[in-house]
């Protein structure tokens, strides 16, 4: 290697610059002027003393530093005390750590904040929002809470679980603060997020750090806010969610309760008895039954930790990663059961009960439904399928229930499913046998206006492709619930055995010709003319007669329904609906 200096260097300067340069190198170099007279060299000589401190030593590995450093990560991961390790088997559950191992194995990526609370000092026995405080002395590992990323069904999700074993799962200001991270960077990436909830709520003897703060666990919920119907957020509860930390899984999209083993309620038992003076144990006050039935918090419920997965792993299947992006398709399947038969399982009498999911097993891709909420206002079904192995929201009226009237229970789940597949561009199948809303002085009480308002605006406001069949009877404002022509449906489909009226015929002929059948002496006579009457009016109301008039768009074989819905949901993927240009609407 030749290296050019100025005239004007020493010999001194030369032999320094040579060998500093064969040195860097490992090369013989030559100092030369500008021009071209010779001022030094320098051989490398690969054997040199200082060569050799200069090369890698091969026995170099992990440094007592770094062993020192794997270590303290081994008794982060060992989570808290073992007594409290001992107690999860018998409450059904398994280790955090475990649990994410179970969600993603091999798929786990990364995990955030494992050092959080490694220098802090917290004193012990500090009471928390659970029944009873526990002692973890001043070792928090992870300050109880484990956030990261990972693969979970071949999908990139964030995610955090909870250490039940470092003070029941407590929150505080260090695991509120990687839970809101977690959050922000879930509306950075569009990526779901999932929620593995065992927290018995906030540690109230160190709520100064993070409890009213700007940044404090207040913020989770606007962070919620700000992710709902952007990113699926889902939900599993393990444990007694009580307070702050009931509240998650209320504002995710999807709630998955586990079967003796999760609660959430506003206050744990002992405060409601401080409050009210009411005694009741937590699965009374917030268990599965009671949300799954009654308040319609939990969308599903698991019978243990597997299950849970499960649940979510179908789930999500059905969800995209976000609202910019479409549902994921699968190869279509056939029906479980032909379609051919459907014809035969709807009754002609519009009162005679039978099960809804006979003619949804008879459309859909076999295996593919996922029933939501299935035991809270039972009157409507909702639930997610494929046909063809295109997701869809159905939603449909189940007359094995109260003949499919719409209580307000139903309404309320029905509209919230509706906005839930329009947030994420899952496209809706309404399947209409309904003799309209309930009426009556409970379901008054009940909110029966305001909760079928709900439904109908949600239809209404609706943009993705939407198919509506006329199954059998649709009465009074349920054809509108039921996304009937006034609600912008890219098709209204009815079979052979559909209806569209008012009311029933029954209650119409009761309602306008009442007075006059009074007035008929003879019993034969009387029911004769109710005969003609009701025929005249269900010839009136009759699915022909619409079609006929075009207020609906076909009448289809019930054997080729599947077929038409497959090709409708196809030929429609792509439409666009604009919505008038407003902030947002005032009704949900």
């Amino acid at each position: 290697m030749q290296i050019r200096i100025s005239d004007d260097a020493t010999e001194a300067q030369a032999r320094a610059i040579a060998e500093a340069m064969a040195s860097q190198y490992r090369d013989d170099v030559t100092v030369v002027t500008d021009g071209g007279d010779e001022l030094g060299s320098a051989s490398y000589d690969g054997g040199s003393d200082a060569t050799a401190e200069s090369e890698p030593d091969a026995d170099l590995g992990p440094t007592a530093r770094e062993e020192a450093l794997r270590e303290e990560i081994d008794d982060i991961l060992e989570g808290g005390p073992e007594k409290y390790k001992e107690q999860l088997p018998e409450q059904g559950k398994l280790f955090v750590r475990d649990r994410v191992d179970l969600w993603f194995g091999d798929d786990f990526l990364f995990e955030d904040g494992k050092f959080a609370a490694f220098d802090d000092w917290h004193p012990s026995g500090a009471e928390t929002d659970a029944e009873d405080g526990d002692d973890t002395g001043d070792r928090l590992p992870a300050d109880g809470l484990i956030t990261g990323a990972a693969e979970f069904e071949g999908r990139d999700v964030h995610f955090m679980a909870n250490d039940y074993t470092v003070k029941r799962g407590s929150m505080a200001a260090k695991g509120v603060e990687k839970f809101l991270r977690m959050q922000q960077r879930a509306l950075k990436t569009g990526k779901p997020v999932l929620y593995l909830m065992d927290s018995s709520g906030g540690r109230i003897d160190q709520q100064t750090g993070f409890f009213a703060n700007r940044e404090g666990i207040g913020k989770y919920y606007y962070n919620h806010s700000m992710l709902s119907g952007r990113v699926p957020q889902i939900c599993v509860l393990y444990g007694p969610s009580i307070a702050g930390a009931a509240y998650t899984p209320v504002f995710a999209d999807f709630t998955v309760m586990v079967r003796d083993m999760s609660a959430m309620a506003i206050a744990s038992p002992r405060m409601v008895e401080m409050v009210t003076g009411e005694q009741i144990d937590l699965q009374e006050l917030g268990g599965p039954d009671v949300h799954a039935q009654h308040s319609g918090s939990a969308d599903l419920i698991a019978e243990d930790e597997e299950h849970a997965r499960e649940l979510v792993a179908q789930l999500i299947g059905y969800l995209p990663n976000n609202s910019d992006e479409k549902p994921p398709r699968t190869s279509g399947r056939e029906p479980v059961d032909s379609p051919a038969e459907i014809d035969a399982i709807v009754p002609q009498e519009p009162n005679k009960s039978y099960d809804m999911f006979d003619i949804i097993d008879r459309i859909v891709d076999a295996g593919s439904t996922l029933e939501l909420r299935s035991e809270y206002g039972p009157e409507i079904i909702t639930t997610f399928a494929r046909i063809d192995g295109r997701p869809v929201g159905i939603v449909a009226n189940q007359p094995a229930h109260r003949a499919g009237a719409i209580f307000p229970d139903a309404a309320e789940k029905a509209a919230q499913f509706i906005w839930t597949c329009d947030a994420y561009d899952i496209p809706l199948l309404y399947l209409c046998d309904t003799p309209g809303f309930m009426a009556g002085s409970q379901v008054e009480k009940d909110g029966i206006l305001e909760q079928g308002k709900k439904m109908i605006y949600a239809t209404s406001s609706a943009t993705v492709p939407k198919q509506s069949v006329v199954v059998r009877k649709a009465y009074g404002a349920g054809i509108y619930a039921m996304s009937g022509p006034a609600y912008d449906p890219e098709s209204v489909i009815g079979l052979p055995s559909g209806e569209i009226a008012i009311m029933g015929p029954e209650a119409a002929i009761n309602a306008v010709y009442a007075r006059k059948l009074a007035e008929i002496d003879d019993e034969e006579e009387r029911e004769r003319m109710e005969r003609e009457l009701r025929e005249e009016y269900r010839e009136d109301i009759d699915v022909h007669r619409m079609a006929s008039e075009v207020v609906i768009d076909e009448i289809v074989p019930p054997s080729s329904l599947r077929e038409e819905l497959t090709n409708r949901f196809a030929f429609y993927e792509t439409v666009e609906k604009d919505l008038p240009d407003k902030k947002h609407g005032t009704i949900l």
